[in-house]
C-alpha cells in the first residue's frame, strides 16, 4: 500500500484566493475556476452553499464570483481526474486500496489561531483507476456514465484523461483539516510552502509542497501507517 499528495483547490494562482478556515479547524473546500465555456458545469461560487450555508463567493474576490467552478476533486460520488501529462503519469502508478490524499492552501478566517498554510483537507481510498486511452467505446461510454459528476467529463475533456475513483464508503472529505506545512524562504528571500519538521518525520517526505507536480509519493509502511493515523483510518 501507498500514498499520493497532491494539492487541489482555488489558490492565489488560479482563482485569486484561498479557502478559509475557521478557528474551530473546520473549513470550506473551495474548487479552482472552470476554464472554457465547453462544460455542462452549472454550479458558480455565487449558486453554491458550503458548509457554512453560505455561498462560496462570500469568501472569495467579487470578479469570480458568478464563475463556474471546476470540482475536481468531488466528494459526492469521489472522482478526482486529470489530463495532463505530468499527473497522469504518477496517478497510474496508483492501485487499489492505494491512498490519494489531497491538500489545499487555507487562510483564516476570523481567526488568529491557524496560519494561511497547506492543510490535508480530504482522501480517496483509490477503487480503480481509468486511463481513457486504453478504453474501447463501449467502455468509454460505460466510464463516462459511472463518472458523470467529474469536471473533466462534463467537459467531454477525454483525450489523455485519468480517473481515479475512490472507494464511496472508505474516502471523506475531513471535518477539520490537518496542517502539513511551514513557511520558508527561497534564496533570494521569497516565501514557500515546505513540509512541517513533525510532517517530514511523521510521512517520509521533505522540501517544498508550494506545487503537486510532481505528486508527492509515501511509500514506507512506517510512514503509510502514520498518515493513516492522521486521517482516522
Amino acid at each position: 500500500m501507498k500514498a499520493m499528495l497532491l494539492r487541489v483547490g482555488i489558490d492565489k494562482g488560479c482563482g485569486g484566493a484561498l479557502s478559509p478556515i475557521f478557528k474551530d479547524g473546520s473549513f470550506e473546500y473551495i474548487p479552482i475556476p472552470e476554464f472554457g465555456s465547453e462544460t455542462c458545469e452549472t454550479k458558480t461560487y455565487q449558486n453554491t452553499l458550503g458548509r457554512t450555508n453560505r455561498p462560496l463567493s462570500y469568501f472569495l474576490p467579487e470578479k469570480i464570483c458568478q464563475n463556474k467552478m471546476h470540482f475536481d476533486p468531488e466528494f459526492e460520488t469521489f472522482t478526482y481526474g486529470d489530463p495532463s501529462k505530468s499527473k497522469r503519469k504518477s496517478l497510474l502508478k496508483l492501485n487499489k486500496r492505494d491512498l490519494l490524499v489531497f491538500y489545499a492552501g487555507l487562510t483564516p478566517y476570523q481567526n488568529d489561531k491557524y496560519p494561511n498554510a497547506l492543510y490535508i483537507i480530504g482522501y480517496f481510498t483509490v477503487e480503480n483507476v481509468v486511463d481513457f486511452n486504453e478504453l474501447s467505446e463501449e467502455e468509454t461510454l460505460k466510464f463516462c456514465n459511472l463518472c458523470s459528476n467529474n469536471a473533466h467529463i462534463k467537459k467531454d475533456d477525454l483525450k489523455e484523461l485519468v480517473i481515479v475513483v475512490g472507494d464511496k464508503k472508505k474516502s471523506k472529505l475531513l471535518d477539520k483539516a490537518i496542517l502539513i506545512s511551514n513557511p520558508k524562504l527561497n534564496k533570494i528571500g521569497r516565501p514557500y510552502h515546505a513540509v512541517s519538521k513533525e510532517m517530514e518525520k511523521l510521512l517520509g517526505i521533505k522540501g517544498s509542497i508550494q506545487r503537486s507536480i510532481p505528486p508527492r509519493m509515501i511509500r514506507d509502511p512506517d510512514c503509510v501507517e502514520n498518515l493513516k493515523k492522521l486521517l482516522k483510518i
